[in-house]
């Protein structure tokens, strides 16, 4: 059966030697989305072959940043390190094949081959190619691929298109290490293959590996994959992302306060897209996604773009799932979460949500429902506490603590009423009200502060601050 007639599988490959890139998110995304919009699965692989830098707690990043992404593989991951003996075997069907061979090069010899092959215009070539081994003594050596030297390699992109590569220009890479440590292109392909993969979606710092690759897959006659490969992701600048361009790992914009759905929306709109669309759920972009339709220019951080999806997503949450997302931010910046508090968050949310670009702000916006009574007053809220002001306000609490029904219409109409009693506007004593609610933290409407607040708590503000004031 023929790669276009079998049942689609991707892959995503990381390494654990870090933080999961963005770039590493994305092309997770667009694994995903592609599995799932043709049926087909969606696999994961762990290329742990650099043993010193790969810990579990850095598989454990990726793990975790896959899983907040909501990016769940159908089957368990593979670890790449633990194949090598497999990895091995291929390369002893290569040697039989004639289609490797074992390379004797000295460091000096190859650093002189390297100078002479790029002199002549082409790659280098190992003496040994075409030698026997030399007898009597077993010394170290390596196992190089024997490619073609003559004609070319065409790799058809789903991307980029037709891509031709003369093989005068491919080296004979090595295979396994003189400490008989397989090489990252031979574990790729023997891996890729093994785990049935069909379409190969990766960047495009790959695709010079891709005409590697297909060699290595066309000498042991297996059947290729089609080859996907993305543009990288820029910074606002059109530069390269790097540090200077703020976040570039998952954890980091998690931690910003970014929801995983609204990340999915806007990576996916990063070198992709359906007409005119910005916003969609899960199931459009399954339903809608190509690899074919991915664009060959790098794609942009925009800044501004995540923070109007992520907007979107909060107006769109649970207020409970956002109050839980409050707390542990509170938690991370060593706030103490007094009981009662996520239900009054969970109160203020519908009320100040929809001002929030990130969890982070709306951490800020909800701090005034969580602040320990007697609530501290800075200067500015103290000097709207005129006499005739605060006089105001106890007449004000008095007619409050009559109201039966809590809710922001019927608290709306309760102050409307009180102003036209007194003969003022609101603004005679809206913000020194307010004031007395928040601190002089950021709020919502009176009405809606109330109401989250609740009418013992609003109450019971009022009277601290009002008992308080000389």
């Amino acid at each position: 059966m023929s790669v276009s007639e079998r049942p689609i599988v991707t892959r995503i490959a990381p390494s654990p030697t870090g933080s999961m890139h963005i770039g590493t998110a994305r092309t997770a995304l667009f694994n995903w989305l592609y599995a799932k919009h043709t049926g087909g699965r969606f696999l994961l692989r762990i290329e742990d072959t650099d043993r010193e830098r790969s810990t579990e707690s850095a598989v454990q990043v990726i793990l975790d940043g896959l899983a907040w992404l909501g990016l769940e593989a159908d089957a368990p991951a593979v670890f790449q390190y633990a194949q090598a003996e497999r990895h091995r075997e291929v390369v002893d069907e290569l040697l039989l094949r004639g289609r490797a061979y074992r390379c004797w090069m000295t460091v000096e010899e190859l650093a002189a081959e390297r100078e002479i092959a790029r002199a002549a215009g082409r790659a280098i070539r190992s003496p040994w190619r075409d030698q026997a081994a030399p007898s009597g003594v077993n010394l170290p050596h390596v196992v190089r691929f024997k490619g073609p030297i003559e004609g070319e390699t065409l790799v058809n992109d789903l991307v980029k298109g037709p891509v031709l590569f003369q093989n005068r220009d491919l080296d004979d890479l090595v295979l396994l290490r003189s400490d008989g440590a397989p090489t990252y292109n031979l574990a790729v392909v023997v891996d890729d293959h093994d785990m049935g993969i069909t379409h190969v979606i990766r960047g495009d710092d790959h695709l010079n590996n891709a005409a590697r690759q297909t060699l290595i897959y066309q000498a042991m006659d297996w059947e290729l994959p089609a080859f996907g490969h993305l543009p990288l992701i820029h910074g606002p600048d059109g530069a390269k992302l790097s540090k200077r361009h703020g976040a570039q790992a998952v954890g980091e914009f998690a931690d910003m306060g970014y929801l995983p759905e609204a990340m999915r929306n806007y990576l996916a709109r990063l070198g992709w897209g359906h007409g005119d669309d910005e916003l969609f759920s899960d199931e459009q972009a399954i339903a809608w996604f190509d690899v074919k339709d991915v664009v060959k220019a790098p794609a942009r951080l925009d800044w501004a773009k995540i923070a109007h999806v992520n907007n979107h997503y909060i107006r769109l949450a649970d207020d409970g799932r956002l109050a839980d997302l409050v707390i542990d931010a509170m938690a991370r910046e060593g706030d103490v979460i007094a009981e009662g508090v996520r239900d009054r968050l969970i109160a203020v949310i519908p009320f100040v949500k929809e001002g929030a670009k990130t969890v982070l702000e709306l951490r800020d916006l909800c701090r005034f429902a969580v602040a320990e009574r007697p609530i501290v007053l800075n200067d500015k809220s103290v000097s709207l506490l005129a006499p005739e002001t605060r006089e105001r306000l106890l007449r004000l609490a008095t007619r409050l603590a009559d109201e039966t029904i809590w809710t922001p219409p019927s608290l709306t109409v309760a102050l409307r009423a009180f102003a036209e009693s007194e003969g003022v506007g609101m603004g005679k004593f809206g913000p020194a009200l307010r004031a007395v609610l928040s601190g002089g933290l950021p709020a919502p409407d009176l009405a809606g502060a109330l109401s989250a607040l609740g009418r013992d708590e609003s109450l019971g503000r009022m009277d601290d601050a009002l008992s308080r004031v000389e």
